[in-house]
């Protein structure tokens, strides 16, 4: 079961986080929500990782524009999380991202993002050095860095349906990171990864938890 906590950024806002630990959790993983927010999905998520062991945590990254923000699955939800996310500025973002990592008080800390918390992964491996291992899942904004350099290992999951990330982007990430672990899953569309949304695709879910626990392990191992 998880809990609720407060963390401090460095610039001193306090904000949320949820956290999901069982046992001595031999792993540390920051885990990045969707644009739809810390929601019943992401707990679901740090409890998978938990199960795995992983000591989780997600950071509540909408606190900045507004507390408690937990979004439906559709066009409502997507326009109000890309209006809340354009309210804060990435810098401040990626403090929090640093602040949940610095919780987890672990020699080594992974990080793990869905969707927007996808390119946030990557931007965090390279703007930061709080890192051990950064894993993105359809990550749409990553191609418009590819050309920054990340400080620790990266592994990133595509869908080869997903129209929102085409494949010049992918192609382009390929050809700026060739030594970068990168997939493509077939038939699968965007939030592939997410069984609450109509874009699930259990093959696809299975193969890319089990390669990101796989090379989050190996990665961070103690």
């Amino acid at each position: 079961m998880g809990q609720i906590r407060t963390l401090q950024a460095a610039d001193g806002h306090h904000f949320s986080a949820w956290e999901t630990e069982r046992g001595a959790a031999p792993y540390a993983l920051v885990v990045l929500p969707e644009i739809f927010g810390v929601n019943h999905h992401i707990r679901t998520v740090c409890e998978r990782f938990a199960q795995a062991g992983f000591h989780a945590i997600a950071p509540a990254l909408f606190d900045r524009a507004e507390r408690g923000v937990e979004l439906a699955y559709s066009t409502e939800g997507v326009q109000k999380g890309l209006a809340l996310r354009a309210r804060i500025p990435l810098a401040q973002t990626l403090l929090d991202v640093q602040a949940a990592a610095r919780a987890l008080n672990a020699r080594k800390v992974g990080v793990i993002g869905y969707c927007w918390g996808g390119t946030l992964a990557w931007n965090a491996a390279c703007r930061t050095h709080d890192f051990a291992a950064a894993v993105s899942w359809y990550g749409g904004g990553i191609a418009a860095h590819c050309t920054e350099t990340p400080h620790c290992p990266v592994q990133l999951h595509f869908g080869e349906r997903d129209t929102s990330i085409p494949h010049t982007d992918i192609a382009a990430i390929r050809a700026a990171h060739p030594e970068i672990e990168l997939y493509v899953y077939d038939d699968a569309g965007h939030g592939f990864g997410c069984q609450e949304r109509a874009s699930y695709n259990a093959k696809a879910f299975e193969e890319a938890q089990e390669r990101s626990i796989a090379f989050l392990k190996s990665t961070l191992n103690p």
